[in-house]
């Protein structure tokens, strides 16, 4: 089994939202959406040249995984945005189904990832707009709860 094989058996059957893998070593988030490629990132976790499956991949996270620097990406669903991303930084991208955004958890609009970078073409001013984006949500769900 490859590693694409391998990353995509542990994302259908393992409970995981992101599985990176090459050769013996593998890594795995339950976390959603982005937080798994900021968290990657923010540790510096060297992953160059993995395999991934994630559940779902925007142009938000095809961005994200150019900065991490894996070989090629598999997702069930994938924006057309994602696959010209992936292509153009010559990361292979394999999916089941292309849309042509991703929308929000609630249904009711784009996610707030693909708004963020919706204008953006480099992945590191991309992964800066994650960021703050995911501070925004953060404030507004903290202002909410209270």
């Amino acid at each position: 089994m490859n590693d694409l094989e391998q990353a995509k058996t542990l994302l259908q059957s393992g409970g995981y939202s992101c599985v990176l893998c090459k050769g013996e070593r593998t890594h795995t988030s339950t976390e959603r959406g982005v937080l798994p490629l900021v968290r990657i990132l923010s540790e510096n976790t060297h992953l160059s040249g993995f395999s991934a499956a994630d559940r779902i991949v925007g142009k938000a996270a095809a961005l994200l995984f150019c900065l991490i620097g894996v070989k090629e990406v598999y997702a069930p669903v994938m924006s057309r945005a994602a696959v010209e991303v992936l292509s153009a930084h010559g990361i292979l991208s394999s999916y089941d189904t292309t849309v042509e955004t991703i929308v929000n958890r609630e249904g009711t609009g784009a996610c707030p990832m693909e708004q963020a970078v919706r204008e953006l073409d480099q992945p590191e001013a991309a992964l800066e707009a994650v960021k703050r984006t995911l501070a925004e949500l953060a404030k507004r769900k903290e202002g909410s709860l209270q």
